[in-house]
């Protein structure tokens, strides 16, 4: 299959987290570790079918500290961007976070030596160019509007950025070891874990949910994060993290026009949004043509 169909099949699926996120009313560390948890038995089952399980027997310790700090890093990227939201203005958390293919970029240059092109590098501010217009009618709106606690919230969205920017990284090298279920088994299941300790730290309410709130954390597992997380990692194999990572700038747009449709929401969006929506999937074109028409070398052994 075509890394570019996976990558439009994963936008498509990251981008119902927004608004499935917004239908539900449990705490975010909840979310979070229902949508794992539902996603982990279904990749538990594919591991004992395909019997891709024994891979793990290629493992060093190196490569299994490397794939033990991105379930980590995974973790704590929801925690902190989720946390941010409620902290500063939903455009400067998005602004912020959204600052991961930069940072995806250079990780990728000086610990895969895999250097973004010129082209690549103007795909990439094309579309965090994009990503900045989708947010200017909030920023417009919240202008001047500075505290300690959106100070707070901002670093945490910075935090997020970077974490999640060291998750794409570590997959791209780790993916050329490993094919995707026990590559997502192992950085799932660790996230898992991580998230259960913080939300034992913060006394989320894990257990007792609704069955209304459970079918929505089931809808977060098959769509965002078994199409649309497990489809990016799936790529990672194929393309340079960057290129994949840059998808994610899409999720706004998606969920965007999602909301707009979805009963219970029916956000309706503005002008900003496809002004913005176009230039993120123009800048997205010019990175992915530009890593198809170079010759793509093997992701790096762990």
């Amino acid at each position: 299959m075509p890394a570019s169909l996976v990558l439009c099949l994963a936008l498509i699926g990251i981008s119902f987290a927004g608004p499935l996120v917004r239908l539900s009313h449990a705490h975010p560390l909840t979310i979070a570790i229902w949508r794992l948890g539902f996603s982990l038995v279904i990749i538990a089952i594919a591991l004992v079918t395909t019997g891709t399980w024994r891979q793990w027997k290629r493992l060093d310790r190196s490569a299994t500290l490397v794939a033990v700090g991105a379930g980590a890093m995974l973790a704590v990227h929801f925690w902190t961007w989720n946390s941010s939201v409620g902290l500063t203005t939903v455009s400067a958390s998005v602004v912020l976070v959204n600052m991961q293919p930069a940072i995806v970029a250079l990780l990728s240059a000086g610990w895969l030596h895999e250097p973004p092109t010129r082209r690549q590098w103007t795909g990439i501010a094309i579309a965090m160019g994009g990503a900045v217009v989708v947010a200017l009618p909030d920023i417009a709106a919240n202008a001047g509007a500075t505290s300690s606690r959106a100070l707070l919230g901002d670093g945490l969205a910075l935090v997020g950025a970077v974490t999640a920017a060291c998750y794409f990284v570590a997959g791209r090298r780790l993916r050329s070891t490993l094919d995707i279920w026990p590559y997502v088994a192992l950085v799932y299941g660790t996230c898992f874990v991580v998230l259960l300790l913080f939300a034992a730290i913060v006394h989320a309410p894990v257990l007792g949910q609704p069955p209304r709130e459970l079918a929505i954390f089931l809808a977060l597992a098959i769509g965002p994060m078994l199409f649309g997380h497990t489809g990016l990692n799936w790529a990672l194999k194929y393309l340079p993290a960057y290129v994949v990572n840059l998808t994610l700038l899409g999720e706004p747009v998606g969920a965007t026009l999602l909301a707009a449709f979805l009963p219970g929401i029916r956000e309706v969006p503005g002008a900003a949004t496809f002004v913005g929506g176009a230039l993120i999937l123009a800048g997205i074109s010019v990175a992915a043509r530009a890593a198809r028409t170079a010759p793509i070398a093997e992701a790096p052994a762990a």
